[in-house]
């Protein structure tokens, strides 16, 4: 358990003394937020879908948790070539815990980063439906940043340098992101898209934020929550299995 509290607390430092990247890591949510926020209200107000900034405020929440949690995996390559993984593997400790210690890590963080953006969601007009249902935005985004997390150690334990980083960005983050429903509604759309949104863990933490924040949901709270649960646990299963695989 020591380890676990050593390795979270080393990706907080990480994070917490890196003001720069605290700035930079939150230009693309705000481009997404004021860019699509305001610029198709007027489109989505007169389609009788009321205020997109509303809307589109969860989704970008979830992108934000998505993209910082994926990443924290991924960076096992920065790790491995700078030797710290090695150091770390050598350790006599379990890499069990050792995995948990990072994912709980890169979690927290995404969890950080998710709340920075919710607070400048509120200060450009975002309101919540209802305070009292308002704090299960904070387990969705908790349940989105552990599942995405244990994705990015999978995915970090078998990649051996960074010219596989963009196929991973193009063909794997950006998809889940664009297929969640985060900028559009699931409501009408074509069978086979709808069918690919249901394969997407993210369409589940989007819509479980949407209906914790805005009272608007897709599937119903209770399905999101089982959803994201039950993929966490799959995910955290894989990513300790594949870093158990590391060769040191």
């Amino acid at each position: 358990m020591h380890a676990i509290y050593i390795l979270w607390l080393r990706e907080l430092k990480k994070y917490t003394r890196s003001r720069a990247q605290i700035v930079a890591s939150l230009g693309q949510p705000l481009l997404y937020l004021l860019v699509l926020g305001f610029g198709l209200g007027p489109v989505f107000q007169k389609a009788g879908n009321g205020s997109y900034l509303q809307f589109v405020a969860p989704g970008v929440i979830g992108m934000t948790v998505l993209f910082t949690s994926v990443f924290s995996g991924i960076a096992l390559l920065f790790d491995r070539q700078f030797g710290f993984l090695k150091e770390t593997l050598v350790a006599p400790v379990p890499r069990l815990q050792i995995m948990i210690g990072r994912t709980l890590g890169g979690a927290t963080v995404a969890m950080l980063q998710g709340t920075l953006i919710m607070i400048v969601c509120l200060i450009a007009g975002f309101r919540p439906a209802s305070l009292a249902t308002a704090p299960l935005g904070i387990l969705f985004m908790a349940l989105i940043a552990i599942v995405f997390a244990a994705l990015g150690t999978a995915i970090g334990s078998g990649l051996q340098d960074m010219q596989g980083f963009q196929l991973i960005m193009n063909f794997l983050v950006l998809p889940i992101f664009f297929l969640s429903g985060a900028l559009f509604p699931l409501n009408n759309v074509p069978k086979p898209l709808a069918i690919v949104t249901r394969i997407d863990p993210l369409t589940y933490g989007v819509d479980g934020l949407r209906a914790s924040l805005i009272d608007l949901t897709h599937f119903g709270m209770k399905t999101d929550f089982v959803m994201l649960g039950a993929i966490a646990v799959g995910l955290l299963l894989l990513g300790a299995w594949r870093f158990s695989k590391i060769e040191i």
